[in-house]
């Protein structure tokens, strides 16, 4: 397709797994009527270069420069808009950056932004309730929390918005130190304080295939909520599908919530409390994110199964 006849999308985080998922989507969809706009902080960097070489727009734009980013989506008919809280552990500075994302795309008037967000958790568990504690005096969990009270941003902004509520990354076993560690007898454990409860994952790099779907269908996820999974599993089962992959057991460790915040390694607590609201809120925060629904937008979705097909020699075993 003559790409001067395609809509742009403008994706922010583009050398992440969120992003480059949806540059990778774009991409496997020549006829699908849009092209990317990689915008990132360092078009030299490898991850820069390489979506270069593919024949993407790389554009440098700063999500803590508003000025910045109203130049990155000028001309785009939709953007993606992410945040990284892990780079700088801030939600303040995560609430401010979206805020810079929404006020730019309406500036440079981008038809549909897709906001890759979480829920508020203080909704379901208020600041004075004392079954979990309170984070940084104003959070139960930050990384959550700051998405969601940052939805209204893009509403206020009155920008187009479809709100994607993404979830766990199966990939936390890799990159985060959450796959199977061996514990004294030598046997290798999964330890998560989810009870029997099931946990909603995903595979990080189908998030950006779900949000090309959102763009692919229009108008209609336009002021919608939308929440994706690619399985909803309990820790029983994530371990007896991690046994049959490795070849080797795995168990379940199932530990409690302040067992776990006391485990003392960076985000302990905050990571502690997540998987308490998990576990909490299982069935209501599983129905937010069907699963045939979410495989009707990216029909190239992974089970965890699946997932470990493909991943399963990258996952570090402790």
């Amino acid at each position: 397709m003559n790409q001067s006849a395609t809509k742009i999308i403008a994706v922010t985080g583009a050398t992440g797994a969120q992003g480059g998922g949806l540059i990778r989507a774009i991409l496997a969809h020549p006829d699908g009527g849009f092209s990317p706009r990689a915008i990132t902080r360092n078009p030299d960097s490898d991850n820069a270069k390489a979506l270069a070489a593919l024949g993407v727009e790389v554009v440098k734009a700063d999500l803590d420069d508003e000025a910045s980013l109203v130049e990155a989506f000028a001309g785009a008919y939709g953007a993606f808009c992410i945040t990284n809280f892990w780079e700088h552990f801030s939600p303040d500075k995560e609430i401010a950056q979206a805020g810079n994302m929404a006020r730019a795309t309406k500036s440079a008037g981008v038809s549909h932004v897709v906001w890759s967000t979480l829920e508020d958790i203080r909704d379901y568990i208020p600041l004075s309730d004392t079954r979990m504690p309170t984070i940084m005096d104003h959070y139960k969990v930050p990384h959550f929390d700051a998405k969601g009270e940052a939805n209204h941003l893009f509403t206020d902004a009155g920008v187009p918005t479809t709100f994607l509520n993404t979830t766990f990354y199966w990939d936390n076993m890799i990159y985060f130190g959450m796959g199977p560690q061996a514990g004294e007898d030598g046997v290798l454990g999964i330890t998560f304080p989810m009870g029997d409860k099931k946990l909603a994952g995903i595979a990080a790099s189908d998030i950006g295939g779900c949000a090309y779907g959102i763009f692919a269908s229009g108008s209609e996820f336009i002021g919608k909520t939308v929440g994706i999974a690619g399985d909803h599993l309990t820790g029983t089962q994530m371990a007896a599908s991690l046994t049959k992959a490795l070849g080797k057991e795995v168990r379940y460790n199932a530990v409690s919530p302040d067992a776990y915040r006391a485990f003392g390694f960076p985000a302990a607590e905050e990571l502690g409390n997540m998987f308490q609201f998990y576990a909490d809120f299982s069935d209501q925060y599983c129905a937010a994110r069907n699963l045939d629904a979410t495989r009707k937008l990216n029909p190239q979705l992974h089970s965890f199964d699946m997932w470990l097909e493909e991943n399963v020699a990258k996952i570090p075993l402790g």
